[in-house]
């Protein structure tokens, strides 16, 4: 009776310390090498209840270098060899690593809220990566500003006309001209300019981000469109320095009834009037155009 008391003690025990050794295998997150990211790559499917599922570090067995090295000159079989005894590596589990890292991202927040020179160029720089580069996998800011710009010349029906895209175009190449060409040369660069250059930098860059463009059924920008007419008036914008309506550009694509209240508004009721005697829209379009243009 002892003799079984004592095994299952020493069986409770072994049990505890395989339980332990689990627990410290599950503990452990599994880091990639450099080397180990040049060759691997990950499987993006979408499981039967339309959750993303991401299958990370698959090798293809051409790519795996560790096989051709290992393996023998006859048959190609892996050998496996053993490892040299050597000092104990750290490990640390998932969670340590987040805890250490969310203390890393909190005294960075602090630095840079006491440094505005520091944030100034950080800001400029992960605005310019979007702007300014085409395509940047490898480079990226740890600032999550994530400036979002679109081509807005498709809304136009004829963009080459456009005098603002031209003298933006024309602003995009100055400044590439000064700029790295190498995204990962963009940091340092950015940290060795001026005040004064940084903030021309990060207007240029915020401006790729205004749009005022009102689409079919976009009622959910309402504030944002309230905003482009609030930014208009701090800018002092004058239209008439950008765009020129025309017959083409304009009148055309409005019925008669609109070109008179234009033209009144524009111009008053006697010019108005002129439009309303007009035949034909065509002939009201190219009266409305030479009162516009005089």
């Amino acid at each position: 009776m002892i003799e079984a008391e004592a095994a299952d003690e020493e069986a409770d025990a072994k049990i505890e310390e395989i339980d332990k050794r689990i627990t410290a295998l599950q503990d452990r997150t599994e880091i990639y090498t450099p080397e180990a990211f040049e060759i691997g790559g990950a499987i993006v499917t979408l499981t039967n209840y339309g959750d993303v599922r991401i299958e990370r570090g698959l090798v293809r067995p051409e790519d795996d270098r560790d096989d051709e090295a290992d393996g023998d000159d006859e048959g190609g079989n892996s050998v496996e060899k053993p490892q040299e005894a050597g000092q104990p590596k750290v490990t640390h589990s998932a969670a340590l690593v987040e805890d250490l890292t969310a203390q890393k991202t909190a005294a960075l927040r602090v630095e840079l809220a006491n440094n505005h020179e520091i944030a100034l160029a950080a800001v400029v720089h992960a605005m310019l990566l979007s702007v300014i580069y085409d395509y940047c996998p490898n480079v990226d800011s740890a600032l999550q500003i994530k400036l979002t710009h679109e081509r807005i010349e498709s809304s136009m029906k004829r963009s080459d006309d456009c005098r603002a895209v031209a003298e933006l175009e024309r602003l995009r190449e100055t400044w590439g001209d000064h700029i790295p060409g190498n995204p990962a040369d963009l940091w340092e660069w950015c940290l060795h300019q001026s005040r004064d250059e940084l903030l021309s930098l990060l207007a240029f860059a915020a401006a790729h981000s205004v749009n005022a463009v009102r689409k079919l059924h976009c009622y959910d920008r309402k504030g944002a469109f309230e905003h482009a007419d609030r930014l208009g008036q701090a800018l002092e914008v004058n239209m008439t320095k950008w765009f020129e309506p025309t017959g083409d550009s304009y009148f055309s694509h409005i019925n008669r009834q609109s070109i008179e209240a234009v033209i009144r508004e524009a111009k008053g009721d006697q010019a108005a009037l002129a439009v309303k005697a007009a035949g034909k829209k065509l002939e009201a379009v190219g009266i409305a155009e030479r009162m516009v243009v005089n």
